[in-house]
């Protein structure tokens, strides 16, 4: 690949803006400056790292990360009253080219403002809509603060199902978990548009706090701190494809 092409792919400006960057000696790829946008790089070589303006930078093909969401920020390029997650990534990531288009990262499915935990993004469309899919039935596991004492009987219902009022087919969850006395631990199949509080106030409680730990095998590290991200490797994605 050509090395204009390649810091393309990778976010970091227009083609023109690439090749400038190169020209002036601001690109350097396994230790050595190169000044001709022309330079052919081999790609598949693997853990290829180059870096910009002397920042060091991994190249992939396609963007697969996981990032610590914290509360106060919105799933969203274009957010209100709320900062955006994106603003929490590398500019190269917000400006990933799709299909020849700059779009960058998107987030596969949403949390709101006050929902912490995992979230992943990518550039790979087929991947977030697999993830995405209802017919997958990919698990998601919630940390739930609730305000009242749970119950063995809220419990029960919530694994019997619970009817929502926009859809009278009861919505069930597939796990359910007294951890204390106000920390349940729910595992949803399903993505319906605020289901975990609506399911437990369903059953006469409310979350006071919620907080995504795991989607499918895959579980947010501990050392990950709120608002920070890292890329996701094979054995991510196959804990997720599992």
């Amino acid at each position: 690949m050509r090395l204009d092409e390649l810091l393309f792919s990778q976010g970091f400006g227009t083609r023109r803006i690439c090749a400038g960057l190169i020209e002036r000696g601001l690109v350097e790829v396994r230790g050595s400056v190169c000044t001709d946008p022309g330079t052919q790089v081999d790609t598949e070589t693997p853990e290829l790292v180059f870096s910009v303006q002397g920042q060091p930078w991994a190249y992939h093909a396609k963007a697969y990360l996981m990032l610590h969401k914290p509360a106060g920020t919105e799933c969203s390029h274009r957010p209100g009253a709320w900062p955006s997650v994106y603003s929490l990534l590398p500019v190269p990531l917000r400006q990933r080219p799709t299909a020849g288009k700059v779009q960058g990262v998107q987030a596969v499915g949403r949390l709101d403002q006050d929902t912490t935990g995992l979230l992943l993004l990518s550039d790979d469309g087929a991947f977030i809509h697999r993830m995405n899919s209802p017919k997958r039935h990919v698990a998601k596991v919630y940390e739930v603060t609730t305000k009242h004492e749970l119950d063995e009987k809220q419990r029960d219902r919530l694994l019997a199902g619970v009817v929502l009022d926009d859809d009278p087919k009861p919505v069930r969850a597939a796990a359910c978990e007294i951890v204390a006395p106000s920390h349940l631990r729910l595992t949803l199949t399903e993505g319906k548009y605020h289901q975990v509080k609506r399911m437990v106030a369903a059953v006469g409680n409310r979350v006071e706090g919620l907080h995504r730990s795991r989607i499918g095998g895959l579980a947010l590290p501990a050392e990950l701190a709120p608002g920070q991200w890292r890329w996701l490797g094979a054995s991510d994605l196959a804990l997720l494809a599992g």
